[in-house]
């Protein structure tokens, strides 16, 4: 099972997973011609996709969806909720329930809610039967859930949207502060240390600092805040760019 990041941040977010024999793309927050080309930077052609699921409808997550989904045939899966609120969805789509697992080729999904300011949020955990990945942005409360969904994987995408003292300090108006903040907004660094000390990271290979915000965020702030969670094991941290890295992330 491989991962790789297509872009992670406040202007646009995908992700690529590979395991099973089914190529899925987790959320289209980019343009086609964008979508395409970092596709092609993974050796991956846009037409090999078997599927996509989309966790929300704001638009750094489903931005391309339509355009890029739609010539391709490439079915979209998401709740009732997100699908929706989507604007310019394909014609194929398929809703499913953020509380039952559902199958899409050779993997497993599990999605669960989250707490966000969107119709009817959520994220996913993937499984080819042998190893987990989960992903977890969007999200401004880690509920106990939550946590027990994301207790037992090997790979962890996970939000650090937001340092607090810079949000603070930053350009926003207060009330857009206020949303990032709330307990519907996004995971600062601190939340997304303190939930990385509740687990078993022992087991994780991979985590994946996502969703950065460019204006209330830097990748020292990230690093110094995830530091002691992941100290004295063997998980690699990324921290993932907005541009995406052409690379694939395995998990063995």
């Amino acid at each position: 099972m491989r991962i790789a990041s297509l872009g992670s941040g406040s202007a646009g977010n995908a992700t690529l997973i590979e395991g099973g024999g089914t190529r899925l793309l987790v959320d289209c927050g980019f343009g086609p011609r964008v979508m395409a080309r970092r596709l092609r930077a993974l050796q991956v052609e846009p037409e090999s996709i078997d599927a996509v699921v989309l966790t929300h409808e704001h638009s750094d997550h489903v931005r391309g969806i339509g355009r890029f989904a739609g010539p391709r045939g490439i079915p979209v899966h998401g709740t009732a909720g997100t699908l929706r609120a989507t604007p310019d969805l394909p014609a194929e789509v398929e809703v499913f329930d953020a509380h039952a697992p559902l199958r899409l080729g050779g993997l497993a999904i599990e999605p669960f809610p989250t707490v966000h300011d969107a119709a009817e949020p959520c994220q996913l955990v993937v499984s080819d039967g042998r190893f987990r990945f989960a992903l977890l942005t969007d999200t401004g409360t880690v509920t106990p859930h939550i946590r027990s969904v994301l207790a037992a994987c090997d790979g962890l995408l996970l939000e650090c949207n937001h340092d607090v003292a810079m949000l603070r300090a930053g350009p926003y108006p207060a009330w857009v502060q206020d949303r990032i903040a709330s307990r519907f907004g996004h995971l600062n660094n601190v939340q997304a240390a303190e939930l990385l000390d509740e687990l078993d990271v022992a087991r994780l290979q991979w985590i994946m600092a996502g969703h950065l915000s460019q204006r209330n965020n830097s990748v020292d702030a990230v690093w110094s805040a995830l530091h002691g969670a992941v100290a004295g094991t063997d998980a690699v941290v990324d921290v993932l760019t907005q541009e995406g890295d052409a690379r694939w992330r395995e998990l063995l």
